[in-house]
Order: C-alpha cells, then sequence, then structure tokens
C-alpha cells in the first residue's frame, strides 16, 4: 500500500500546474472578467470549468461563464449568444464565435486562448433552456467535494494517460465531470480502480442516491441508459452523465485500473507516444503506414468527428481490399494534423482476384455475371471471375482514397508516409 501511495504521491506532483502558468493564466482570466462586468447590467462573468472547479491539471484552458440573469432572459435564451457577441466585440474587438447547442466565444491572449459561454444563470436543473445552463451546478457540485480535488485530478490523468478521456463524439471517452462524480463517489482513485477493475456491464453509480433501493432502468427513459456505465448526474436525476461512453473506452479503462493494481507505476499516469509506439512495433513481417490528415476549421467536437470518420473510412476499405490488418490507431491533439496509423502484414497481395458468381445452372444469372466479368469459369457448380487486382499495396489505395470526395469534404489535404 506504501508503495502505491508514493506512486500517487509522486504522480500528482508531476500533473500540478506550474505556478508561473497557474498565475499567469490567472491574471489574464481576471483581467477577462473585469473588463465583460465593467458597466455591464444583467450579465457576470465568473470562472467555470476546472479552473472554477480546482481539478485542472498540468496544463489547461480555462473557462469563462457569461451568466444571464433568469428572470430577465429565460424567454430569450435562443438570443444570449448574438447579446453576448456584442458586448465582446465592444470590449475585446475581435472575437471568434464556435458553433455549437449553443453558440459560445474564443477569446485569445498571448498564446492562452479562453472560451466565454453564454449561460442562463438557474438555481436547479428544471430551468435550464439548454444543456450548458447546468454546468454551473456541475461546479458547485465538485466544489462540495474539496478535500477530493487531488483524487480527481489523479482520476483524470489517468483517464488522458489510457487514451480514454474525452466525451467529444470522436473519443466517447470519460468527461472531466464524470471523473469528478466517480471518484467522489468511491471516495478516491484508488478505490476507484479497485472496483472498476471489477465492474460488469451497466453498472449504476448514483453518487445523490436519487434512485436508492430502486431500480434505475424501470423509472429513467431507457434511451439515456445504452452506454455500459450509468452515472446519474447528481443535480439532474434524469440524466445519465456517461451516456456518450463507448464500450470501447469502458472496456480500455477496466483493463488499464486491472494491470495497474497488478504492477503499479507512474506509467499509468504518462501520456503514451502512440507513434513511437507504433514504430517499435515495426519487423521484418509488417510495414507501417502512416497517415496525417490536416483537419478544417470549425468547432473542435465537429472537426474531431470529420477526422474520425476519415480514419474509419481507411480502416474499411483496407480491410475490404483483403490486406491484413495488426493494429490501428488515430490521435489528434486539436493544434496539429491528425495522425493514423496502420501496422500491415508485410506481403504483396496477389496480382489477380477471384470473384465468386451464382451457380452455374441458373443460367439467367450467369449469363448476366459472364456479361460483367471477362474471364469465368466454373468451381464447385458455381460461377467465378478472375480479374486483375487494381491495389497490390496497401500505400497505392490510400493515396487513391485521398482523393475521394469523401475524404476531401472533411479535411484540407492528406499526407502518406510509408515506413518500409
Amino acid at each position: 500500500m506504501k508503495a502505491i501511495q508514493k506512486i500517487l504521491n509522486e504522480s500528482l506532483q508531476d500533473i500540478q500546474p506550474d505556478r508561473n502558468y497557474e498565475k499567469e493564466i490567472f491574471e489574464k482570466l481576471n483581467h477577462i472578467i473585469k473588463k465583460i462586468n465593467q458597466n455591464q447590467k444583467g450579465i457576470k462573468a465568473v470562472l467555470g470549468g476546472s479552473g472554477a472547479k480546482g481539478t485542472w491539471l498540468k496544463t489547461f484552458d480555462a473557462d469563462i461563464f457569461a451568466l444571464f440573469n433568469y428572470s430577465r432572459y429565460k424567454d430569450k435564451s435562443g438570443k444570449i449568444s448574438d447579446i453576448l457577441e456584442s458586448v465582446l466585440k465592444k470590449k475585446f474587438g475581435k472575437v471568434a464565435r464556435i458553433h455549437g447547442s449553443r453558440d459560445y466565444f474564443q477569446i485569445k491572449e498571448e498564446k492562452f486562448t479562453f472560451e466565454i459561454i453564454p449561460i442562463l444563470k438557474i438555481s436547479k436543473a428544471e430551468q435550464a433552456k439548454n444543456i450548458t445552463d447546468v454546468s454551473p451546478l456541475h461546479s458547485k457540485w465538485v466544489m462540495k467535494h474539496k478535500k477530493l480535488v487531488n483524487e480527481m485530478k489523479l482520476t483524470k490523468q489517468f483517464c488522458k494517460a489510457n487514451n480514454v478521456y474525452g466525451a467529444e463524439s470522436h473519443i466517447r471517452g470519460f468527461s472531466g465531470y464524470v471523473c469528478e462524480i466517480l471518484t467522489a463517489y468511491y471516495g478516491s482513485f484508488l478505490k476507484l480502480v479497485k472496483n472498476a477493475s471489477k465492474w460488469q456491464d451497466k453498472v449504476v453509480i448514483d453518487a445523490a442516491k436519487y434512485y436508492r433501493g430502486k431500480d434505475v432502468f424501470k423509472i429513467v427513459n431507457i434511451s439515456k441508459l445504452l452506454s455500459p456505465l450509468i452515472v446519474i448526474d447528481p443535480v439532474q436525476k434524469d440524466r445519465n452523465a456517461a451516456a456518450a461512453l463507448s464500450a470501447e473506452k469502458f472496456e480500455a479503462f477496466k483493463k488499464a485500473a486491472r494491470e495497474f493494481l497488478k504492477m503499479p507505476s507512474k506509467e499509468f499516469f504518462e501520456k503514451k507516444d502512440l507513434r513511437a509506439a507504433f514504430l517499435e512495433l515495426r519487423s521484418n513481417s509488417c510495414k507501417l503506414i502512416e497517415v496525417h490528415a490536416e483537419p478544417l476549421e470549425g468547432k473542435a467536437d465537429v472537426v474531431g468527428s470529420k477526422l474520425m470518420k476519415i480514419y474509419e473510412y481507411f480502416l474499411q476499405k483496407l480491410q475490404n481490399h483483403e490486406f491484413k490488418m495488426i493494429k490501428s490507431g488515430w490521435e489528434w491533439d486539436k493544434s496539429k494534423d491528425a495522425a493514423f496509423y496502420f501496422l500491415l502484414v508485410k506481403e504483396l497481395l496477389p496480382e489477380n482476384i477471384e470473384i465468386e458468381g451464382p451457380p452455374a445452372a441458373i443460367k439467367h444469372h450467369a449469363g448476366h455475371f459472364k456479361k460483367i466479368h471477362k474471364n469465368t469459369y466454373i468451381k464447385n457448380k458455381k460461377i467465378y471471375a478472375a480479374e486483375k487486382r487494381k491495389y497490390v499495396k496497401p500505400e497505392e489505395l490510400l493515396k487513391s482514397l485521398a482523393n475521394d470526395e469523401f475524404v476531401k469534404e472533411r479535411s484540407k489535404s492528406i499526407k502518406i508516409i510509408n515506413f518500409a
């Protein structure tokens, strides 16, 4: 136990933000907040996100919530983004508007980018007109568990290091809020991973005990309970905070928890270099192809989903063309191009491909098949065709796919790197 605690203490020190960085970012934040609030009625800017909760890690982007007076703006929910944009432009000049369920804004201050999110100031979740309105209530709930802030940081970093962090549609992992709820529910990071290592499918976490002694599956809308882990939002009892979690990320988290308990190490809190990991897997019997996709402009979640679709498209096409995949993966850190990795068996496919047709006895279908294919023959009472394979090397296929309209609509450019 002492050895594990030592690892946790050292890992916590490694993920704490640099004092100078922290001081600089909060000075910028306070300046922006003060400027927004100056001579402003009906709107109050406050610190939000992990900055408000104290659960930020080594580097972080702090959010600013622009709280709109509820009684004054409750019937103008659809217009508060326009109102905030006007206020910000008057006070800061140029601001970037990002489209979302409710549009929000970005302001750049030297090396920092701050997001200003318009929110109706509510006292209970039922008043929300948009999902973002509930965010300050999440912060308040987390702040009730201040003693567990460092434990929450460990959970977040563990998820980040093991590639299961983020609820965005192109990740479908554990959100920061879910990490915080799980840590508070179990009482520490270590207790969380001990329990997670034994999780079965459809685990229900009800930190606020809304459904104590009741079957949540008979009460909550079943459409909200499709994820493998059900985390009842402690400030919104009809919401599953882990609804975005995929089975893949759920299993990956459980696997990482088991491995950590079996052989504790600081490495479980250190982000792995995916490219280096794939390069190490190369051998005489396999080849690695790395693809860089330049992202489009726009909201990170939308852009990320488009990049993920390109990756899935490439993967599917490689498999459809009978290239033998050993391992694949992709990453995107938002500041660079997305990188796709395909580790394949190093062998040229046969020049010809055999296409199976209908039974030879069915003359009508067999005749139609012969019209489409030139070199046909009978085998096992079926008609087959031998055709020249279009792609015998996977990189040739990928170069061709890079010019597909499907790919062009979802990225600015594609670059293929072939490691022999």
